[in-house]
């Protein structure tokens, strides 16, 4: 397996690592880097990262879909703690959460066993949906989860004092990132973001 598909599972068995250590449960009930999320819910929102892959598999391919991309796919996403998207996944992280550290961990293993030999038998064509009415080639949708793996296994090592590790797929996450700048803001914003400070106000590089 190579590609997206590749560098998804690679990140999935690093943020596993993470996900598994012993200061990650010591610490389940404590605050997070993250605001308004424990260590426990963080650490489900990492391992919700895989499990949801394994169930848009699951779900058939609706005939009657708009194929999104994956800059399309996070632009409602922002820095807002109120918005309607941020609490929901407040919310949903917190009572995933509940059932404990080696539970989800279990619930983890099982779906990237599956996964290893799920993603080789798609074909690359595989579209999944992924809101109501809306698709994603299944390459794209790995994109955005290699986006969650790095950004919460970076969040999750900064809560309990772990030292990040080298995360696979990266380069992955960061072209996408920069994708749904360019989505949002055009690509003359994005170039000045990159390259003039001075005329990049907005910050248009944060988009998460």
């Amino acid at each position: 397996m190579a590609g997206t598909r590749a560098a998804f599972l690679e990140a999935a068995a690093v943020a596993r690592q993470v996900v598994a250590a012993a200061v990650v449960a010591l610490r389940w009930e404590e605050p997070s880097a993250l605001a308004e999320m424990s260590v426990g819910a963080l650490a489900a929102h990492v391992v919700r990262a895989v499990t949801r892959v394994e169930r848009a598999l699951d779900d058939p391919e609706p005939a009657d879909a708009v194929i999104i991309s994956a800059a399309a796919y996070f632009a409602p996403v922002g820095p807002d703690l109120a918005s309607g998207i941020n609490v929901r996944v407040r919310a949903t992280s917190a009572e995933e959460a509940l059932v404990g550290h080696r539970a989800l961990l279990g619930q983890m293993d099982r779906a990237l066993n599956r996964l290893h030999l799920r993603l080789e038998d798609q074909p690359e064509g595989r579209l999944v949906s992924v809101r109501d009415g809306e698709l994603l080639r299944l390459d794209d949708y790995l994109a955005t989860r290699i986006i969650e793996l790095a950004l919460h296994t970076d969040d999750l090592c900064l809560s309990v004092g772990l030292k990040t590790p080298d995360l696979p797929g990266i380069e992955v996450a960061i072209q996408a990132l920069v994708a749904v700048a360019v989505h949002r803001h055009g690509d003359l914003a994005v170039l000045r973001a990159l390259a003039r400070r001075e005329r990049d106000p907005d910050q248009v590089l944060r988009v998460i």
